[in-house]
């Protein structure tokens, strides 16, 4: 016979899963539903409201399930929409970007209600997404210079994100279960 204290850890964690996969399948459908390919260079990249979706849920959410949602979500939309050979950097680079934001967002008691902190969040996050891409671009490619060329698109993916999300993290945060 299980003891009560076992079967609410059990229940706690099974409702942990949940929402955690929850998170990752909105990140997913953000990428993979809503987004636009840009004409800069040969791979001028994608604006998708994957990172809007990435940057509310690391607020909201913090940086275990921010860095769960970015990496498995995106990581997910790279394999099954036919840029495979990106998923690996793409898991490491937006975990990464999310912790980043979930970890800023939740600092000093802010739990993601500071909308100076979620800025600087975000923009903070934003060098590390650009570096991880570079990098991917530069072993992919072979070259230090073709990477340039994705930055213009990294950057606007990014300014998207953040124009979207912070409104709606004001939002979210004015409701009770977000308090």
């Amino acid at each position: 016979m299980q003891s009560s204290q076992s079967i609410s850890t059990s229940s706690a964690k099974t409702k942990d899963l949940i929402i955690t996969s929850l998170l990752i399948s909105l990140v997913f459908v953000a990428t993979f539903f809503i987004n636009i390919r840009l004409p800069i260079a040969a791979n001028g990249g994608l604006v998708h409201l994957g990172s809007a979706m990435l940057f509310i849920i690391s607020i909201l959410f913090g940086p275990k399930k921010g860095a769960m949602a970015g990496a498995f979500g995106m990581a997910l939309f790279d394999i099954l929409s036919g840029w495979t050979l990106w998923a690996p950097f793409t898991f490491i680079t937006r975990g990464l970007q999310g912790y980043i934001i979930g970890k800023i967002a939740m600092m000093d008691g802010k739990n993601g209600g500071s909308i100076i902190y979620n800025f600087a969040a975000i923009v903070i996050s934003v060098p590390f997404m650009l570096g991880g891409y570079y990098v991917c671009e530069r072993v992919l490619y072979g070259n230090w210079v073709i990477p340039f060329a994705s930055i213009p698109g990294n950057l606007v993916q990014n300014a998207v994100g953040l124009v979207i999300a912070l409104p709606v993290c004001i939002a979210l945060k004015k409701l009770p279960i977000f308090k």
